[in-house]
């Protein structure tokens, strides 16, 4: 039997896989949030059995708002168009809401993809993380269009991306393809360079708020 390694697939930049202390004020802090589960899910919002279903299972209704996220429980789900939605759990959990989900849907015309595998998110925080995005995208960040609980598909270094807001302005979490995650990791730290950036410890916990000393608000009490 093949041993499986589960590894981010920043495990070659040493300096994500540990983090870099530092001493001095920086404008910008990356750290990678590797492990979570994403999970694809499409269904009619029109059809009733398929929201009911999927409420009971996610603990929080659909967002049917384009470009606005959802909290239930240990998850976050995230409108990406009229018909699709992007689960993301806790590590490790993708699997039992994965079956969950499809047991509770049933017959409905719907589909959930497990594609946890594929996907990393980065997140960026610090005074001057929207203006590191403001380099790369095209989307505005600015708090007064780009606020709490949005998040919107966009490119970001001429990449497909996926951007949550944590903090209006101060706080985002970019969801990337694996296959992408070396370029734009080293894409961050350069664009981050001018504003100083300091490089934190991976953390896997799902968070919906980011403070001030880098650490992250986790969904669970006492982690």
């Amino acid at each position: 039997m093949f041993d499986v390694k589960h590894e981010s697939p920043l495990v070659g930049q040493s300096d994500a896989a540990k983090g870099v202390g530092t001493g001095s004020p920086t404008g910008v802090s990356l750290f990678e949030r590797p492990f979570l589960g994403h999970l694809n899910l499409r269904g009619n919002p029109r059809d009733a059995a398929f929201t009911e279903a999927c409420t009971r299972v996610l603990g929080t209704a659909l967002p049917t708002e384009p470009n606005t996220v959802a909290e239930g429980g240990s998850l976050v789900v995230a409108w990406l168009g009229p018909d699709e939605w992007l689960v993301m759990t806790e590590p490790d959990l993708q699997e039992s809401v994965t079956a969950d989900l499809r047991e509770a849907l049933g017959q409905t015309h719907s589909a959930v993809t497990d594609v946890s595998g594929g996907q990393t998110v980065i997140v960026l925080h610090g005074d001057h993380a929207a203006d590191v995005l403001a380099k790369a995208s095209p989307l505005d960040v600015h708090p007064r269009v780009f606020g709490a609980g949005q998040c919107a598909r966009t490119v970001v270094a001429k990449s497909a991306a996926f951007i949550r807001v944590l903090d209006p302005g101060m706080a985002f979490e970019v969801v990337i393809r694996r296959s992408l995650a070396d370029y734009l990791w080293q894409w961050f730290r350069d664009a981050a360079g001018e504003y100083g950036c300091a490089v934190l410890s991976p953390q896997s916990a799902l968070s919906s708020a980011v403070n001030h000393t880098g650490a992250c608000a986790s969904w669970q009490t006492g982690r």
